[in-house]
């Protein structure tokens, strides 16, 4: 009777602290994914509000005239599409591309 007694004991403490150990891991991969998406969300609204202020001062009407005056009306040309740039790591990732193909043309410059 004893013997019973504390085989089913320890078998549902036994479970009882795996399952523990599995619930608790599974709540820390939780709190990571949270914080990672907090922290996006902060360089994200950040983002936003540096383009925000650019948009403000950069498409004031005194401002537009002010550099219009400057450069001129005849020598003023609008800016591609495609030079552009919504965020500092659209550009940066241009650059890598263009670091990485002189980078290849290095090498090949190299091995002939």
């Amino acid at each position: 009777m004893f013997k019973m007694k504390f085989i089913v004991s320890s078998t549902i403490f036994i479970s009882f602290l795996l399952f523990t150990s599995i619930v608790k891991n599974k709540t820390r991969v939780i709190e990571k994914n949270i914080s990672n998406l907090n922290a996006n969300i902060h360089t994200k609204s950040e983002d936003i509000n540096e383009a925000q202020l650019d948009f403000h001062y950069l498409t004031s009407p005194a401002e537009i005239e002010k550099k219009l005056s400057i450069i001129g009306f005849d020598n003023y040309q609008p800016i591609k599409y495609s030079s552009i740039f919504f965020d500092i790591s659209d550009f940066n990732e241009i650059q890598n591309k263009f670091s990485n193909l002189q980078k290849i043309n290095e090498k090949k410059i190299q091995k002939k």
